[in-house]
């Protein structure tokens, strides 16, 4: 309004300053000059303004033609009947053209406005495409709606079970939940009618203060999923359809997305019992039979004392290695619950590595060890979670390197994180293996050939490491053999004579 008014003061000042040049400079006493000169005038105006600003002007010019150069001059009286016809046809050619002028800007904004709310429902598309959380899409429906459309209150009521799931952006609107379950309703009781034809019947307004709530029912097809709900600025019916016609299939991908990730962890559920019964049934095969025999053996008469040591001693490393595989299954679950507690504590790296060690002592028989510990530090970290992950990096290691292979494992703490690395001598990791590495039950090709294991050893290793703030990978090494580094946030301090110094 306020550039309106600018224009008609400007317009005004122009028409007044042709009459006063034509009448006190120029001299200019031809009428069809005078009148053509004003609906320059009334033209440009009509150009730049909205319509009620060229008919003033065309008004206020027809006074002036009339006072100041249709005889008699100076009155507003017309004395020839042929100046009646030219003051008239001046008359109805500038508010004719006006009215085109103003027709054509109004087309051209209105194709303007087109293309920016489809730039908008454009971006309300993509906004929902990009989201992957079929939780956050509904969630963060209403406010890709209100950003994107300048809409001050938006609403998307979902119908649960007995009420009404209501997911808003803006200002909270006040809902009629009659009103609602009759939008909803009327999409049901519009199922056989067309798509336009759903939109009309469902389509309400309800009064608030300053203003209308506007309410579209949300369907897909004749399927009813919900109810939108806007006020503040105000949206073009079928604008408000198009946001309506988005936000349904929003929803409805949102649904049909958990459905999916229901289906997903159903089967993912089912490969994982599939997968852990395939794994224990083999790997309890061999240390059931050791045992069996060993025990067998050690009921026969004619063992010597050494002989019988050697038995137990099979019946032994079996027994453990029966307790750490079903020490796993627990240890995975409550990785996968997120359950897994920590209690940080100062220690010394070698506390952690001599833990580990002591928890696959049977494992790393025959592979010399090596320790190299950087420094005289204390760490700050929880050493059960830590030792029992770095014992299931050196199980690893000692099953996948050849008897009599060294196992080096080292320690390094700088700028508040510990470094602990296991290497091997064995055969490497396959390219293939590498990104499937830590996952659960994943054995490589090789590996299979090579030991026994339930492949559940690196994801636990991961899970407890993970706990920690920390993150595990593997690599193979230029020399040959495989490195897993273990990073771990951690704080440190200097150990003196076995005190921490602050």
């Amino acid at each position: 309004m306020s550039r309106d008014l600018a224009r008609l003061i400007g317009a005004l000042a122009g028409v007044a300053a042709v009459t006063f040049v034509y009448t006190q400079w120029l001299h200019v006493t031809n009428a069809t000059i005078v009148a053509l000169s004003f609906l320059v005038i009334v033209l440009i105006t009509a150009a730049v303004s909205r319509l009620w600003v060229p008919v003033t002007i065309s008004l206020v010019a027809m006074g002036c033609f009339n006072f100041f150069f249709l005889p008699p001059v100076g009155t507003l009286t017309i004395a020839d009947p042929e100046n009646w016809v030219a003051l008239f046809t001046f008359l109805a050619v500038s508010l004719v053209a006006s009215n085109l002028s103003s027709a054509v800007r109004a087309r051209a904004q209105e194709a303007l406005d087109r293309r920016d709310e489809m730039a908008r429902l454009f971006d309300l598309s993509r906004d929902v495409l990009l989201m992957t959380d079929s939780r956050d899409v509904i969630a963060g429906l209403p406010q890709f709606i209100a950003r994107r459309f300048d809409i001050e209150s938006v609403s998307v009521c979902l119908p649960h079970e007995l009420e009404w799931e209501i997911h808003r952006a803006g200002a909270s609107l006040p809902l009629d939940w009659r009103e609602l379950a009759d939008a909803f309703a009327a999409i049901e009781r519009a199922g056989e009618l067309d798509e336009a034809a759903r939109g009309r019947a469902g389509r309400r307004t309800m009064p608030r203060e300053g203003g209308v709530v506007q309410i579209v029912p949300l369907h897909v097809g004749s399927k009813a999923v919900g109810v939108l709900a806007t006020a503040g600025r105000s949206v073009e019916e079928g604008t408000l359809d198009a946001i309506g016609a988005v936000a349904a299939i929003a929803i409805e991908r949102a649904q049909l997305l958990e459905e999916r990730k229901a289906a997903d962890l159903a089967r993912q559920s089912e490969e994982l019992k599939s997968a852990l019964l395939a794994s224990l049934g083999h790997d309890l095969r061999t240390p059931l039979t050791a045992i069996r025999l060993a025990a067998s053996n050690l009921q026969a008469s004619w063992l010597t004392t050494g002989e019988r040591a050697e038995q137990s001693a099979i019946v032994l490393v079996e027994v453990e290695r029966l307790t750490r595989l079903f020490q796993n299954i627990p240890d995975m679950a409550r990785i996968d619950a997120g359950a897994v507690s920590t209690d940080e504590r100062w220690v010394h790296p070698s506390e952690i590595v001599r833990a580990a060690r002591d928890l696959v002592i049977q494992a790393l028989k025959g592979h010399p060890v090596s320790v190299d510990i950087k420094g005289d530090v204390l760490v700050k970290v929880d050493p059960r979670l830590t030792a029992a992950a770095l014992s299931h990096v050196l199980e690893n290691a000692a099953q996948y390197s050849a008897p009599g292979s060294p196992i080096e494992i080292g320690a390094d703490i700088a700028a508040d994180e510990m470094t602990m690395t296991v290497r091997d001598h064995g055969p490497g990791i396959s390219v293939a293996d590498l990104p499937h590495l830590f996952d659960r039950f994943y054995r490589g090709r090789h590996a299979r050939q090579r030991a026994v294991g339930t492949g559940m050893g690196l994801s636990i290793a991961q899970g407890l490491i993970a706990a920690e703030r920390g993150r595990i990978r593997a690599e193979n090494c230029p020399g040959g053999g495989a490195q897993f580094t273990m990073t771990i946030a951690a704080e440190s301090r200097l150990a003196v004579a076995g005190l921490v110094e602050s």
